[in-house]
């Protein structure tokens, strides 16, 4: 999917629809994609139509519609949702029904929004180019819904069974979809790839097509920072996992906290390498502008609490914590900033100087690796 507009894919002013279509639909009564072209080689755009659009403000129907069941029997009609080249609004309404149908404010997502968060990723992931604008941010809303959820991602797991993990399913040991859960929701399980898929899920194409739009970067970012506060301010004050229980071989207390600061030093990684890709290849024209954009967007910095904190909020609640204040130094120096509340957050709890050396390198390691290397 292109950009309906915007700079990335300038649509032309002057459509025509052909009459063929019109009375097509007159006669029919069917809502399907409008196609709209003009007389040169410039590719049609599609029209939403507007039996998507009413998806929009029904949430229920949305969640519905996007859901691709249990055994994504249903991702075929999930992409059909997402037209080629949507015209004029379409991409603002595609936004808003993603937005409909993967979170309700506030609280626990279910599997069904769990198992259409993965469809959307996995349908608007395929694409090439840039993601309209108005569904470039809600992708990145999407992301930062589920940040949990697509912090864990880090490639396809085989033995993953579905899209989606049940409240129950979380709970145990099997599954583990992460630490510090809130009782009560589902997971994606953006690792799981099904025989019948041509190819697996890949969180970073998606990041790809999103994070040109300076507001969308914004999102995510603000997202990752108020997860990594979030997850930090749960730690023991050794940096080790509350919930650690003696007797696994080979399982340390620190053991998942070290895997857990790996996959966000990918998450900023990504984040940072992707930036910096674009302005090598023009697809971010002017990097002052965009980042000065980005930082008009931003919310704030995220400072851990000093002392720990044992509450399990819905995931969907993390990424609009509240801020600690305004943001200090280069915001895009990615690591920078991340150092920065780990060492503010160590000094706090007292943690000792060989253990936030440990923690910094596994968050470097994967920073640096997936920095190179963002998709």
């Amino acid at each position: 999917m292109s950009d309906g507009g915007g700079r990335f894919a300038p649509l032309r002013t002057h459509w025509k629809l052909t009459s063929a279509v019109a009375v097509a639909l007159a006669a029919l009564a069917v809502a399907v994609p409008v196609v709209l072209a003009d007389s040169d080689d410039t590719p049609p755009c599609q029209a939403v139509p507007t039996s998507t659009r009413a998806l929009a403000d029904d949430p229920t129907a949305a969640t519905r519609a996007l859901d691709p069941g249990e055994d994504l029997g249903r991702m075929k009609a999930v992409r059909a949702l997402f037209v080629e080249r949507p015209c004029g609004d379409g991409g603002e309404v595609l936004g808003r029904v993603v937005d409909a149908g993967t979170r309700t404010a506030g609280q626990p997502h279910s599997v069904e929004q769990a198992r259409g968060a993965y469809a959307v990723v996995l349908a608007l992931g395929r694409g090439e180019g840039p993601l309209p604008a108005g569904l470039a941010t809600a992708a990145a809303r999407l992301l930062g819904e589920y940040v949990v959820d697509q912090n864990l991602y880090f490639g396809v797991d085989r033995d993953a069974r579905h899209p989606a993990v049940t409240a129950r399913q979380a709970a145990t040991a099997m599954f583990n979809p992460g630490r510090f859960l809130a009782p009560g929701e589902a997971h994606t399980d953006f690792s799981y790839s099904s025989s019948s898929l041509s190819s697996s899920l890949r969180i970073n194409r998606l990041l790809a097509r999103t994070v040109w739009d300076p507001e969308a970067f914004a999102i995510l970012y603000d997202a990752e920072r108020a997860y990594f506060a979030h997850y930090l301010e749960r730690l023991t004050d050794g940096g080790a996992d509350p919930d650690h229980k003696a007797g696994v071989r080979g399982v340390s207390p620190t053991s998942w906290p070290d895997r857990d600061l790996r996959l966000f030093g990918d998450r900023f990684g990504a984040l940072m390498g992707l930036r910096t890709q674009f302005m090598r290849d023009g697809t971010i024209p002017d990097v002052a502008a965009f980042d000065r954009t980005v930082r008009g967007h931003t919310r704030g910095t995220y400072l851990a609490a000093a002392r720990r904190v044992t509450s399990r909020p819905a995931q969907g609640t993390i990424a609009a914590r509240p801020v600690s204040g305004t943001v200090e130094g280069d915001l895009m120096d990615g690591r920078g900033q991340v150092y920065a509340v780990l060492e503010k957050w160590a000094a706090a709890r007292r943690t000792p100087g060989t253990r936030v050396v440990e923690m910094r390198r596994e968050i470097d390691v994967q920073y640096l690796r997936t920095f190179r290397y963002p998709v």
